[in-house]
């Protein structure tokens, strides 16, 4: 379980967060939805123990995440394209995320083979550095390397950004099989609606940072915050 206790980030004054109380349990496949601006990076950044918060706790099971490193052998994440190693081919960062999570070649190529489809011929065995790799490209190595290692928690900033409408199909679908375990807890923002009302199982919506919804995914949910945010 995800716990946040009176959460805020300033900057030069000005709160960009501001969460009192937020719970996410575990095996939830979370949605956090919002414009430009509205807070979902800066949560993410905080969860992730990137930025420290002005005030408040997030604690990831059971381990409150800026005093501790625990919480790290468990969750992964992939926020953007800063995340990846720009000199390594694909195949070679897969293979350095897999050491770091106590995983050999032949169990990496073993995933790898699984989401083959989500690649769709376009990045292994290309032997082109990832700087080199089309935005989409690099957000698909990026996501995949998030389930190396078989983390409990997986984080994803606008993952459907930059997909093309076969590969959003395939992603959406990963997301989907990784929700059916309970174990696995997964955390999506994104400013497309429809995608992630269709992949969580709850939606919270934030605004100048704070939560102006909370909702569990019905057949209204996207009517609901398609109304809200055309307002």
């Amino acid at each position: 379980m995800i716990q946040v206790n009176q959460l805020s980030k300033t900057y030069n004054g000005t709160t960009v967060l501001n969460i009192a109380n937020l719970e996410i349990p575990k095996g939830q496949c979370f949605g956090l939805v919002g414009n430009n601006g509205a807070g979902k990076t800066t949560f993410f950044s905080l969860l992730l123990d990137l930025i420290q918060p002005t005030k408040g706790t997030i604690i990831n099971n059971k381990i409150q995440v800026n005093t501790s490193e625990e919480w790290k052998p468990f969750t992964a994440a992939f926020l953007d394209e800063t995340f990846l190693i720009g000199y390594l081919t694909a195949e070679e960062y897969f293979y350095f995320i897999g050491d770091i999570r106590g995983q050999n070649k032949s169990d990496v190529n073993a995933l790898l083979a699984i989401h083959e489809e989500f690649f769709n011929g376009e990045i292994l065995k290309s032997k082109k550095y990832l700087r080199d790799l089309s935005k989409g490209n690099q957000k698909k190595v990026g996501i995949i390397a998030t389930l190396i290692g078989n983390p409990e928690v997986i984080i994803l900033d606008e993952p459907f950004a930059n997909l093309d409408p076969t590969t959003v199909s395939r992603l959406k679908k990963i997301i989907k099989e990784l929700a059916e375990n309970p174990a696995i807890t997964v955390l999506v923002s994104s400013h497309d609606l429809q995608h992630t009302v269709e992949v969580c199982d709850r939606i919270v919506a934030l605004s100048k940072g704070e939560i102006v919804k909370d909702i569990q995914t019905s057949a209204e949910t996207l009517k609901e915050l398609e109304v809200f945010f055309a307002v």
